[in-house]
C-alpha cells in the first residue's frame, strides 16, 4: 500500500510541476524516478484521483482546477514572507478560498487561517512557502 501512495504522491507532484498530456508521458516520468509501473496502473491511479484535462489539454488535479478558478475570480495578490504566504481576496472570499487550499493536498502546507479578505498560509519551510506562493501567483493569471 505504501508503494501505491508514494506513486500517487509522485503523480500529484509531477502533474503540478509539468505539463503532462498523456498517460505515456506520466509513466515515463515515473519510471525515471524509479517507479515500476505500467500505463494500466497509472490509468487506475488517474481515475481514482479524479484527474481532469485542463483547457490546454494537460492533466490537472480537480482541487487545483477549483483553486485556479477561485483564485482568478476572488484573489488579488499573493506574497511570501518567511514560511508564510499571504493571499489578498475580495471581501468575504477568504474563508471559501482558504478551505479549498486546505483541501488541495499541497505538499509542505501546514494549514491556513482566513479572515474576511486575507488568507495566511503556513508552510513547513521557507522554500515550500516560496513554491506555494509561486504556484498560487500563477493562478492569478
Amino acid at each position: 500500500m505504501a508503494k501505491r501512495e508514494n506513486r500517487k504522491s509522485a503523480i500529484r507532484a509531477l502533474v503540478r510541476a509539468e505539463e503532462i498530456r498523456t498517460q505515456k508521458e506520466l509513466v515515463e516520468r515515473l519510471q525515471a524516478q524509479g517507479f515500476d509501473c505500467t500505463q494500466a496502473t497509472v490509468s487506475r491511479d488517474i481515475a481514482e484521483m479524479g484527474f481532469v484535462k485542463s483547457d490546454q489539454g494537460f492533466y490537472a488535479l480537480p482541487e487545483d482546477m477549483a483553486m485556479k478558478r477561485l483564485m482568478a475570480e476572488h484573489a488579488f495578490s499573493v506574497e511570501e514572507a518567511g514560511n508564510l504566504v499571504v493571499v489578498k481576496t475580495r471581501s468575504g472570499s477568504a474563508s471559501m478560498l482558504g478551505e479549498v487550499v486546505d483541501n488541495a493536498d499541497v505538499p509542505g502546507l501546514v494549514g491556513t487561517i482566513a479572515g474576511d479578505n486575507t488568507i495566511m498560509i503556513v508552510a513547513k519551510t521557507e522554500e515550500r512557502a516560496r513554491e506555494i506562493a509561486q504556484h498560487m501567483a500563477n493562478m492569478l493569471r
